[in-house]
């Protein structure tokens, strides 16, 4: 970071108050600045309302990459010349871009070590919603601890990260959207426990995550039975039980739960009477019947050819969410079909595979089978193959930030999800405790998703991953 050189301020710059500037403003000062992570010299009065920045150094380990690697010099030239209030909106989109490129390196992450402990099984979780519960967690780790939890989600990665997180929720719960699309916390506390006042107060301004006080240590199904409706009530009845029993005793002092449940329909419906009952192939022997729907319409498609794969993006109404789908052309492996596409599976692929400059607009014979999935995971073990682990363990983990104490430790984190698409769109929800380019006129294209496919659910303002799944097995 450069130091501010106290004699190259004039008064206005140490008198003007912090309030967010318009677009319009001539200045922005510095403390909103660098709030948002870029430090700023302010030079008044020999270049008014023009500022000169840096990148501060994100001391990421492992080679990680810091926010102004991925900005050109010409890009920096230019923005540097730029009024400061131009640069406040530039980097308020750059800082959501960094959160979105962490959630996205992890849902990848955390995709490929389910799908080595289950190759061919369905696969459906909220990458999204297990973020925000491991980053509400993460406001009360120290030391080791937090480190392995930055390292293995890429908080490390992100300028202020809950910031970040608090934007992107006001982003995804905002009201009057064609769609259902809500993000929920909430605390759940030992009554006689005493939590610092500063992590309270943290996880409630940043993640809208009150504390319930409740008797854990009297009467802990009570506590669990109260749990499992409040996430109830946020999922719209999806998900009803969470914890089950036994899962919480005398000894829980807090619990962590984060639900997400949305709701939309598709901007081009399916029309139900084209319903038809039809063979999905699991592998290249076994099949089962399924509710096959069917539409001709125009989307975004576009075919992989190195891996033989189609890619179909299917909007809901508004266009600010999509559900994105690989399917690759036929089952060429002994397992699903998909091991080449899971294989070569990165951060960079994806975004490579699914951006919308690389889709262009088709007439495509559409063939997407009805289905309903639930699914539950102890993401413990899970987690610790992505290298969280002191965590998990109660001689190591340091919640030392929740307590002021090192006596917590997570013993689970539990992540239950479920989804449901049919004709009119997708209902989906989860909860975890603990432009398109016109190309030429090209023939119609047909997706016909009669065997394994990958899919997911992304809002497109913020490019983040909602919910991710594997569709293996009706």
């Amino acid at each position: 970071m450069h130091p501010r050189d106290p004699g190259q301020e004039t008064e206005c710059c140490r008198t003007r108050g912090a309030a967010l500037p318009s677009r319009d403003s001539p200045f922005l000062p510095p403390q909103i600045l660098n709030i948002h992570g870029i430090d700023f010299l302010v030079q008044c009065e020999a270049a008014p309302g023009r500022a000169r920045f840096s990148f501060p150094r994100l001391e990421g380990k492992g080679g990680r990459r810091h926010p102004g690697d991925s900005l050109s010099t010409t890009v920096i030239h230019y923005l540097q010349a730029r009024p400061p209030a131009q640069l406040f909106f530039f980097l308020a989109s750059f800082a959501m871009e960094q959160l979105s490129t962490a959630n996205t390196h992890f849902a990848v992450d955390l995709f490929r070590a389910l799908n080595e402990s289950d190759p061919t099984g369905n696969i459906f979780i909220s990458p999204l919603s297990i973020s925000s519960a491991l980053a509400m967690i993460f406001l009360g780790t120290r030391g080791n601890t937090a480190a392995q939890v930055s390292k293995a989600l890429y908080f490390d990665t992100v300028e202020d990260i809950h910031s970040r997180f608090q934007s992107l929720n006001a982003d995804i719960n905002k009201p009057g959207a064609p769609y259902i699309l809500k993000l929920a916390n909430r605390l759940y506390g030992e009554k006689t426990y005493n939590f610092l006042a500063d992590f309270l107060a943290s996880t409630q301004k940043m993640y809208g995550a009150e504390l319930a006080s409740v008797d854990f240590q009297q009467a802990p199904e009570d506590a669990r039975k109260e749990i499992n409706e409040w996430v109830k009530g946020q999922t719209e009845g999806k998900i009803p039980e969470l914890l089950v029993k036994g899962m919480v005793d005398n000894m829980t002092k807090l619990v962590l739960v984060n639900a997400i449940y949305f709701k939309g329909n598709w901007q081009e419906k399916f029309m139900k009477e084209a319903t038809r009952d039809a063979p999905f192939r699991l592998n290249k022997k076994d099949t089962k019947t399924v509710k096959m729907m069917y539409q001709k319409k125009k989307f975004p498609y576009n075919y992989i050819e190195d891996l033989k794969c189609r890619v179909l993006e299917l909007p809901y109404q508004g266009k600010e969410l999509s559900m994105i789908i690989l399917l690759p052309d036929d089952i060429e492996d002994e397992s699903t079909g998909l091991e080449k596409i899971e294989k070569q599976l990165t951060l960079e692929k994806l975004r490579e595979w699914t951006k919308p400059e690389n889709l262009y607009l088709a007439e495509v014979n559409v063939h997407l089978p009805r289905f309903k999935l639930e699914e539950s995971y102890d993401l413990t073990s899970h987690l610790a193959r992505l290298g969280v682990q002191d965590l998990f363990n109660r001689g190591k983990a340091d919640l030392s930030g929740m307590s002021g104490a090192r006596d917590l430790f997570v013993s689970k984190i539990i992540h239950k999800s479920f989804v449901d698409l049919n004709e009119e769109g997708t209902e989906a929800a989860a909860a975890t405790a603990g432009t398109i380019m016109l190309a030429m006129l090209m023939p119609e294209e047909n997706f016909n998703a009669d065997h394994p496919f990958i899919f997911f659910i992304r809002h497109n303002p913020s490019a983040n991953i909602l919910f991710l799944g594997r569709f293996s097995s009706p």
